[in-house]
Order: structure tokens, then C-alpha cells, then sequence
């Protein structure tokens, strides 16, 4: 039987501790090694990102508006779509104003002379009008306003209603600008425009593009047919009559345009220009 002192127990409980101990801590320092080399990646937020959401005052431009800032037809064609009736209008043009250019030639030619030296070199205005359906196309006229007209538009007031612009007394028409108007010399320079194609002898007259921007839609029927010198409006006494009956007036035209209208209006055309009514 093997006796063992309690001296010698008691070492061997202290060792046995120790050594208990030593084995823990190299746990925890070989334990804490392990975690130092791991890499741990920084957490992710899930970005969303948010694609066709639309601010409420943004709206998507109409077809009409599209068209209208990209030179496309705005209306569809009406009017009098007959061959015969379109080939007699555009002989009738051709030769209506050739003859016209032959004619008042040497009232061109003194009114290009005066405004040669009065408008430094700038006799002829040229503006972006809307045509046929609604297209585009450069409109010439002679120069009846100041050269920084357009600065100064809006210190001018707007006598007329819907979208159009007039003022009887505007003060940047120049004298000799104001003759031109009440003479409708000014809107010769658009003969060439008829032989261009562009305008007719009879028709609507052509818009600018700020003004079609707020027509209603039934008022863009007007461009509907070919743009001209004259129409109903010119010979029943123009800046006189209405925005509304205007383009009412340009309607009627648009559904009873023939040939022998044409001639009418063309006949009535002289004696307008003549009294001078509503010519400003």
C-alpha cells in the first residue's frame, strides 16, 4: 500500500493547477492569434436606385409639341385636295406673281433704295413662319421696325386679344415703316415666297411659331392649306377683327377653297389695300 504524505498531495494539487492554468492561457492566446488574421468586410448598404420617377411639375411634351419644335406637320391637309384645283392654283400663282414683281418693280426697287440707307444695310426682315401643316419656312418682308425691335417688344402693350401682337401706335415702326403698312409694300418681298412654293396668292397668312404654341386645337385647322398674300381676314378689315373670327374666317376659307373663291378675294385685294383699313 502505497502511503503518500500530505506534503507531497499538496505539491501535486499546486501542479496539477499550474499546469491547468497553462493550458488555458495558451488556449486563449492561440485563440486570439487565429481571430487577428481574420478579415472581416465592412457591412454593405443595399443601394436602390430609383429610375423613372417624375418630379409632378415635370410632364412629358405633347405629340403637338413635339412636332411643332421639330419642323412636323402639326394638322393633317384639308381644303380643296383636287388635282385639277391644285395645279390651276399654282399656275395661278406663278403667274400672278411675276406679273405683280413686273408691275410694281419700280416701287420695289425705290422702297429697297430708301431702306438701304436707313436701315444700315438691313432693308429685308426675315422671319421663321409656319407654313403648310404646320411646317416651318423663312417669310421676307421689308423692313417697317427698329433693328432692336424685338428688345423691345415688351415695352410695348398688347392691344389685340388670343395669342397675336399689335399695337396701333407701336413705337418702333418707323415712319416710312408705317406707310409701308397702310401701302401693304411691305409684304411684296413675299411674292418670292409664292414662287418659292412656300406661299400662295390666297391663303391664311402664316403664323409665327410662339403664337401656334398656344393655339387651341381647333385654330390650328387653319394650317391646314397653303399659307398666301391674301385671305378673307385681309379684305374685311384685318387688325380690326378678332382673333377668334379671324381664324373662323381662315376656317371658312379652308372649307370652300376653289378657284372661284380664289379669284374673289384676289379681285376684292386691291381696294383694301387701297383704304388702308386696319393696316398697322
Amino acid at each position: 500500500m502505497i502511503s503518500v504524505s500530505r506534503q507531497t498531495l499538496a505539491t501535486l494539487a499546486d501542479t496539477s493547477v499550474q499546469n491547468r492554468d497553462a493550458s488555458l492561457l495558451d488556449a486563449v492566446v492561440h485563440t486570439s492569434v487565429e481571430l487577428s488574421h481574420i478579415q472581416i468586410a465592412p457591412s454593405q448598404r443595399r443601394s436602390r436606385s430609383v429610375v423613372g420617377i417624375r418630379r409632378p411639375s415635370e410632364r412629358r411634351p405633347s405629340l403637338f409639341q413635339k412636332n411643332l419644335s421639330g419642323g412636323q406637320a402639326i394638322v393633317e391637309p384639308e381644303g380643296n385636295q383636287a388635282l385639277g384645283y391644285r395645279a390651276a392654283k399654282r399656275v395661278l400663282d406663278i403667274a400672278g406673281a411675276l406679273f405683280l414683281l413686273a408691275v410694281l418693280s419700280p416701287f420695289l426697287l425705290t422702297t429697297l433704295v430708301v431702306l438701304l440707307l436707313t436701315t444700315r444695310g438691313k432693308p429685308i426682315f426675315r422671319q421663321v413662319r409656319l407654313g403648310y401643316l404646320g411646317r416651318p419656312f423663312t417669310m421676307y418682308k421689308f423692313r417697317t421696325m427698329a433693328l432692336d425691335a424685338d428688345r423691345r417688344q415688351h415695352h410695348v402693350a398688347n392691344e389685340k386679344d388670343g395669342p397675336i401682337f399689335k399695337n396701333r401706335r407701336d413705337p418702333r415702326i418707323t415712319r416710312f415703316g408705317r406707310l409701308l403698312r397702310m401701302t401693304s409694300l411691305d409684304e411684296t418681298p413675299q411674292l418670292f415666297n409664292v414662287l418659292l412654293g412656300q406661299m400662295s396668292l390666297v391663303g391664311p397668312r402664316p403664323p409665327v411659331i410662339k403664337e401656334v404654341a398656344q393655339y387651341k386645337p381647333w385654330q390650328r385647322r387653319r394650317l391646314a392649306v397653303m399659307p398666301g398674300l391674301t385671305c378673307l381676314w385681309q379684305v374685311s378689315g384685318r387688325s380690326e377683327i378678332g382673333f377668334e373670327d379671324w381664324v373662323r374666317m381662315d376656317l371658312w376659307y379652308v372649307r370652300n377653297q376653289t378657284l372661284l373663291t380664289d379669284l374673289s378675294l384676289l379681285v376684292r385685294t386691291p381696294w383694301s389695300v387701297l383704304t388702308g383699313r386696319g393696316a398697322y
